[in-house]
């Protein structure tokens, strides 16, 4: 366990994909930070996180969401009623195979990933974020891949368009919302060994989540939007 000033409020934590990955491990890491934690699901095949909350003395609960379906949102916003979070994190994301360029993709996988990583979690946030507290933090999982400036070789060219038309979709959100107080992040957790990330990745989940969810609660108060590595390091656009 991470050690805590034991006399701050504990956070309140929506976090949005949390079945497996990188989602499992900031969902522990948060616990392990003395957060409450409702994580969210698509489906019912999440053992390891049923697990996690079986352990963690309902600091953790399970809700199900579909981000792709507008439907589902809304009524997970009708469920969640009065409930206020300190932070809501949208961890989100497919991805496809790295030969594929835009000559090869065809349109309904295109349209996949677009939806899921750019579309969805905005659409998500939108509904939501009324549930965040004045003053709380609205976090979205981008990527490196996602930046233009640092494009210097290519590969997973639609999921890398998707990260970016996902922060450009959030610094609208941002400039629509410039007088509202709440801090606002894209995060780049690093080269993560997931379903997503590959077997070959450098960091494990574990890692990742531990470094992220420590930039997301520091970055309480700060107000605005930035893009931001798992250190707090700035990301070119």
């Amino acid at each position: 366990m991470t050690d805590r000033d034991t006399t701050a409020p504990a956070d309140t934590v929506l976090l949005v994909g949390a079945s497996r990955g990188l989602g499992l491990a900031l969902a522990a890491a948060y616990l392990d930070r003395g957060a409450q934690v409702v994580a969210t699901v698509r489906g019912d095949d999440h053992p390891e996180l049923r697990r996690l909350a079986e352990q963690g003395d309902g600091a953790l609960t399970i809700e199900h969401v579909d981000i792709d379906r507008p439907d589902e949102v809304e009524a997970l916003r009708d469920r969640l009623g009065g409930a206020r979070f300190t932070v809501l994190h949208v961890n989100a994301g497919v991805t496809h195979r790295e030969d594929l360029t835009v000559a090869d993709i065809d349109t309904d996988e295109f349209i996949r990933v677009m939806v899921t990583n750019a579309l969805s979690p905005l659409r998500l946030i939108e509904r939501l974020d009324g549930v965040v507290d004045p003053h709380g933090t609205i976090a979205v999982m981008s990527s490196g891949q996602g930046s233009i400036a640092n494009n210097e070789r290519g590969g997973f060219e639609v999921y890398r368009a998707s990260k970016s038309a996902l922060n450009q979709l959030m610094r609208s959100y941002a400039a629509r919302h410039r007088d509202d107080p709440r801090t606002l992040l894209l995060l780049a957790p690093g080269w993560v060994r997931t379903a997503l990330g590959g077997p070959g990745a450098r960091l494990t989940p574990q890692e990742s989540a531990v470094d992220v969810v420590e930039t997301v609660l520091a970055q309480r108060g700060h107000g605005g939007l930035q893009f931001l590595d798992r250190h707090a390091g700035t990301v070119a656009w």
